[in-house]
C-alpha cells in the first residue's frame, strides 16, 4: 500500500539521506514544528533541554542518549525534549566543553597542574591510546594466560576521566 511505483536505487536513497529533495531547511523547518508540539508543560520541556544539555558536558561519550534520559527522570523533565538537546554537544564544540571541562576540573580539583598546551595534545591522546590498549588487553587476559594490568587506565582516570567528570558539572549547569 505504501510501496513507490518505482523502487528507488541504493544510490538514489544514498543521495536523499545526504540531501533530501525539498532541502535541509524544509526538514528543519518539520523539525522545529514538531519540537514545538511537544505534549508537555513548558516547565517540564525546558527540565528536559537542561537533562540534555547538562549531559553534553560530560564524559560518557556514546552514552549521551542514556545519561540525558536518567537526569531527565531525575529532574522529572521530558525525556523527547532530553534526547533531542543532547544534539548540543555535536562534533563541532565538543573540542571547547572538553577543554573548559578539563581545564575547569583541573582547577576544582586542586593541586593538580593542567598540562601545558602541547603536553595535553600528546599526552590526552597518548592516555585514550593506553586506556584503549589496557581495555583491549585485560579484556584478552580472560581467555589467555596473561595478566590483567589496570595501570593505563587509571593513568587516563586520574588525568582525563576525572577532571572532565568534575569539571563538566559546573559548566553543564550554567549551559
Amino acid at each position: 500500500m505504501f510501496k513507490r511505483r518505482t523502487p528507488r536505487s541504493w544510490a538514489a536513497a544514498f543521495r536523499e539521506f545526504l540531501w533530501p529533495r525539498s532541502g535541509w531547511a524544509r526538514a528543519a523547518s518539520y523539525v522545529g514544528k514538531r519540537v514545538r508540539r511537544i505534549p508537555d508543560t513548558p516547565e517540564k520541556i525546558a527540565r528536559g533541554v537542561f537533562a540534555g544539555v547538562f549531559t553534553a558536558f560530560t564524559p560518557f561519550y556514546g552514552f549521551h542518549f542514556i545519561t540525558s534520559v536518567i537526569v531527565a527522570v531525575i529532574v522529572r523533565g521530558n525525556i523527547i525534549a532530553a534526547l533531542l538537546a543532547t544534539f548540543f554537544g555535536n562534533p563541532l564544540p565538543y573540542f571547547p566543553i572538553g577543554v573548559v571541562s578539563l581545564q575547569t576540573g583541573y582547577f576544582l580539583l586542586g593541586g593538580r597542574e593542567p598540562p601545558s598546551s602541547g603536553e595535553v595534545e600528546s599526552g590526552l591522546f597518548a592516555s585514550f591510546a593506553g586506556a584503549g590498549a589496557d581495555l583491549w588487553a585485560n579484556f584478552m587476559a580472560v581467555f589467555t594466560p596473561d595478566r590483567a594490568d589496570w595501570t593505563r587506565l587509571a593513568h587516563f582516570w586520574d588525568t582525563v576521566f576525572l577532571p572532565y567528570l568534575v569539571g563538566g558539572i559546573g559548566p553543564g549547569l550554567l549551559a
